[in-house]
């Protein structure tokens, strides 16, 4: 995962909303929207098929949890535990503040490529660095709209700058409608930002500096296109007051997919569709 918007006591009817686009190689294999975990809770997102874990992940409760990558020189270190068990363990608890106390109590990130992640839910948002060090450095931030690209959060990126510009101008217009249809609003937007393909102008930040030779500009739009690498889906997920999450997938870059619904995935065969609270 590449671009994660989290929009945090932002809209009165959607305590978090979150949209994100995944970048990869095309030729890495994944499954774009499954059940993750039957029960206990339940846990809806992408599958990685080659490392078996995924990029965002969220359950019946309503918490959230997704990362992004820290580019480096030498690649990958394949010695490493992969990044993508990271999501599902977070999402295996019923609340973001337990989940990061639980998770982050035993976590080194050393035993991981670096990335950050953001886990939240109807009440809280927290950001998790594992970029270095043997223990996480965790923050709960402000209600807000917030931005994590391959680069830290603190970071002011280019890229971060543009796709926050966006976000802000479309939820000042999404609060023009106000109530549920302000939400709808607002999820358009998102949209619309995650189909931008403009590169973001301006200095790319101190730490995408940092982590190696210059990155072409395509991958400072918030919708990648490379010969080898780009968006390969995005996600839109509603955290309502009550209730099971609403979850909306591209399958492919949100540019050329639509969004569909995928919220059906919360009834397992044979049981109600009665939500989880």
């Amino acid at each position: 995962m590449c671009l994660l918007i989290a929009l945090s006591g932002v809209l009165p009817a959607a305590p978090l909303l979150v949209a994100a686009n995944r970048d990869e190689f095309y030729g890495r294999p994944a499954e774009v929207m499954t059940v993750l975990r039957e029960r206990g809770p339940r846990i809806l997102g992408g599958r990685d098929l080659v490392a078996g874990g995924t990029w965002l992940a969220v359950n019946s409760h309503g918490l959230v949890a997704g990362l992004t990558n820290q580019p480096s020189a030498r690649g990958r270190d394949d010695t490493r535990r992969s990044r993508g068990e990271l999501p599902l363990a977070f999402a295996a608890y019923p609340d973001a503040a337990t989940a990061v106390a639980e998770v982050c109590a035993g976590l080194d990130p050393s035993d991981y490529n670096p990335c950050w992640l953001l886990v939240g839910d109807r009440s809280a948002l927290f950001s998790v660095d594992l970029t270095g060090g043997h223990h996480p450095v965790v923050r709960q931030l402000p209600p807000g709209t917030h931005v994590l690209e391959n680069v830290p959060l603190t970071d002011d990126s280019a890229k971060t700058r543009q796709v926050a510009a966006m976000v802000a101008a479309g939820i000042t217009r999404a609060n023009e409608h106000g109530g549920a249809s302000g939400t709808d609003a607002a999820e358009q937007a998102l949209a619309t930002v995650l189909r931008d393909h403009r590169p973001a102008a301006g200095p790319p930040g101190p730490a995408a500096s940092a982590a190696g030779p210059v990155r072409p500009a395509e991958l400072s739009a918030a919708c990648v296109h490379t010969a080898r690498y780009g968006t390969r889906s995005a996600m839109i997920v509603r955290v309502g007051i009550t209730g099971r999450p609403q979850v909306r997938v591209a399958d492919g870059p949100p540019c050329q997919a639509p969004f569909v619904d995928a919220t059906a995935l919360w009834t397992a065969p044979g049981q109600d569709s009665a939500p989880s609270m």
